[in-house]
């Protein structure tokens, strides 16, 4: 038996620097007495998670655009750059207004480095937080030569455009293991090994590429809070990112608070569809990620 989808309700909340979009799935209150399930990402939108919410059909799933990008570009703070203390700030005022927290939370990538902030800030927001692959450079032992990489993908994108920029990214985030002298002896990444556009259409504003959140990846959490107990945490790493960055900050992170890392199906990208440009494992994600919320286990 197929349980159908919940219809989705696409609200606006007007806060003083900016309106956030955001979209329920299901009933709030949620029917069965379990917390909704905010899920979140950075640069990432509400429509990355359209996969992975439908895999959680008896949840009442809450998703948002982040303040400064896609359906949320309306601020009022003068500024362009990303960062963890407004993206708190934000999400901390969309629990409260809809009412709805305590929240059980998915947060991946960018995300995650928001989610660890929000969960030392305001813990009474939360109840359990998945933090898949936070990119926290500050937990690497190689991370100068990480921030070097990543000045790197910068220089591409500022003198080349997108393509290159991407390329570049493309070849730091897949690269195994430490950065060591063989990252940096090699030639300039080709976009069109990547099917990536090689003209330069002059645009420098994308957020992932640009400069401007920079402050995603290096600001640090508060650890101390973090280890307080509450609310539960959960580290999560995928079995196919293997020893990429992102599967070493989340290792990095676990060992500084003292807890394991939870392996999920896929690699950074494991909660999206197999059909989509970035094909994931959404149904396989879906499935793990219901049993370790269910799970009353830190692992």
């Amino acid at each position: 038996m197929t349980t159908s989808p919940p219809d989705v309700r696409t609200s606006t909340l007007e806060l003083p620097e900016v309106d956030l979009v955001h979209d329920v799935r299901g009933p709030l209150p949620s029917a069965d007495g379990r917390p909704p399930l905010l899920m979140i990402g950075q640069p990432m939108c509400a429509d990355g998670f359209e996969a992975l919410a439908l895999e959680l059909p008896d949840r009442t799933v809450v998703t948002y655009d982040p303040r400064g990008l896609g359906r949320s570009t309306t601020r009022r703070d003068g500024r362009t750059d990303q960062n963890p203390d407004d993206q708190t700030a934000d999400l901390h005022a969309l629990v409260g207004h809809l009412g709805a927290g305590p929240v059980d939370l998915f947060a991946s990538s960018g995300g995650a480095v928001t989610a660890l902030h929000w969960a030392a800030t305001h813990p009474e927001d939360l109840a359990t937080v998945v933090a898949h692959e936070p990119p926290a450079i500050w937990a690497l032992p190689d991370a100068e030569a990480v921030e070097r990489a990543s000045a790197e993908v910068g220089a591409a994108y500022a003198e080349r455009g997108f393509g290159a920029g991407m390329a570049a990214f493309i070849r730091m985030t897949s690269w195994q293991g430490e950065f060591t002298g063989d990252y940096f002896a090699q030639p300039p990444a080709d976009p069109a090994q990547f099917g990536l556009p090689t003209e330069d259409d002059g645009s420098r504003d994308d957020p992932l590429l640009s400069d401007s959140s920079d402050a995603v990846t290096s600001s640090r959490p508060d650890l101390d809070a973090l280890k307080g107990g509450s609310p539960r945490l959960v580290l999560a790493a995928g079995e196919e990112t293997g020893e990429a960055i992102t599967a070493r900050t989340t290792r990095g992170i676990a060992a500084e608070l003292g807890l394991p890392v939870t392996t999920f199906p896929g690699g950074h990208g494991g909660f999206a569809s197999a059909e989509g440009p970035w094909p994931g494992r959404s149904v396989e994600f879906g499935a793990r990620l219901a049993e370790v919320l269910a799970s009353d286990v830190r692992a």
